[in-house]
């Protein structure tokens, strides 16, 4: 056992809703957004930064042919998995196979670029204390979710499209409140680039 969370940041969907707007051929993952920092990079790459800015380990799962995916996760030392996925739920299940000696997971979005590295570290920190952790905001879930070694084998029996939501329900998940509407705010359309309060 490695004695380490691993981050699993989920960037293997083909952004379907994205395209309908954005028109074909453009991948909201690379889209360039300003974030929260302040600084203007590629969705997926606010995204990873979030997470490498309290994990050592993060998992990149991306798509095959996802070149620029995967040299944002290669440029900021992720390992990347990539897999012609069926939907979230194999995603994860192959994620946690492939790191199955972690001491838990941080399961999160590639397009969800503006959570803030403090909520990440919040998550981490309650995962010390609690099985299941799921931020909140005004009593919303959001993301990332934080998974304790036990739920490794739940984890891994996922398939499909189907994610980690049945977990939440079933596992009696500790509720983290936060003020970071980053861990509601996906990226499905253009407009969403831009976030409202972006300072706060």
């Amino acid at each position: 056992m490695s004695g380490e969370v691993c981050a699993v940041l989920l960037a293997a969907g083909h952004g379907s809703r994205y395209r309908e707007v954005a028109g074909e051929g453009q991948d909201k993952l690379l889209a360039r957004c300003r974030g929260r920092d302040g600084s203007e990079r590629a969705v997926l790459e606010h995204a990873l930064l979030a997470l490498r800015a309290k994990l050592e380990r993060v998992l990149l799962v991306t798509r095959p042919g996802n070149a620029g995916a995967i040299d944002i996760g290669e440029a900021h030392g992720s390992e990347v998995l990539v897999l012609d996925s069926a939907g979230m739920g194999q995603s994860i299940a192959a994620a946690v196979a492939r790191t199955a000696d972690s001491a838990g997971w941080l399961i999160a979005l590639g397009d969800m670029p503006f959570i803030l590295p403090a909520t990440v570290g919040r998550v981490l920190d309650a995962l010390q204390e609690h099985p299941l952790v799921v931020p909140t905001w005004h009593g919303r879930y959001g993301h990332p979710v934080g998974f304790g070694r036990g739920h490794r084998p739940a984890l891994m029996a996922l398939d499909g499209d189907r994610g980690a939501k049945r977990l939440l329900r079933e596992g009696r998940a500790c509720e983290l409140a936060v003020e970071d509407r980053g861990v509601l705010w996906d990226v499905d359309s253009p407009a969403a680039l831009c976030f409202e309060g972006a300072a706060g």
